[in-house]
């Protein structure tokens, strides 16, 4: 059986992605889209919205709104890294990431009109990977870094 290159692989995980984009409700909520993935990592992208206001004076992202993000791009780069790191994992094996901590830095207010997560691993065990996430907003302003420890799942 032939292996798949990288960027077959690759593929194969973005058309994975662009359906769970589509079935987690919260993530709809938030507005999140365009995930983008590459051998480093995962990003994404949130629109700001009146209704992800968590300062009404000041007009600024929620910090909540902040850690989900991380949250989530997070878990896609631990499922990322790990995808590529083992060949004998198909897709079709992969179940969604579990978080099992999460630690959030807010640097700045989030300020913006359009903000940008990005994570990568820092280091990947037999189930469990760490990674590094950050949250910038069009100007390329640092709002919150954060780094999360996630639990790989897989069906047997």
């Amino acid at each position: 059986m032939a292996t798949m290159s990288e960027q077959e692989r690759l593929q194969e995980l973005r058309n994975l992605y662009e359906t769970v984009e589509d079935l987690i409700p919260f993530n709809k909520v938030l507005g999140l889209h365009g995930m983008e993935i590459d051998a480093d990592g995962a990003s994404i992208h949130l629109d700001m919205r009146e209704d992800l206001i968590g300062n009404f004076v000041s007009g600024v992202l929620h910090g909540g709104v902040i850690s989900a993000t991380l949250d989530v791009v997070g878990g896609m780069a631990a499922m990322t890294s790990e995808f590529l790191r083992k060949e004998s994992i198909s897709y079709e094996r992969m179940r969604p990431t579990s978080t099992i901590d999460l630690r959030v830095d807010y640097l700045r207010p989030g300020a913006g009109e359009r903000f940008t997560a990005r994570g990568f691993t820092l280091r990947a065990g037999s189930r469990v990977a760490v990674t590094r996430m950050e949250l910038h907003n069009e100007h390329d302003d640092l709002i919150a870094v954060g780094t999360g420890t996630y639990m790989l799942n897989y069906r047997d």
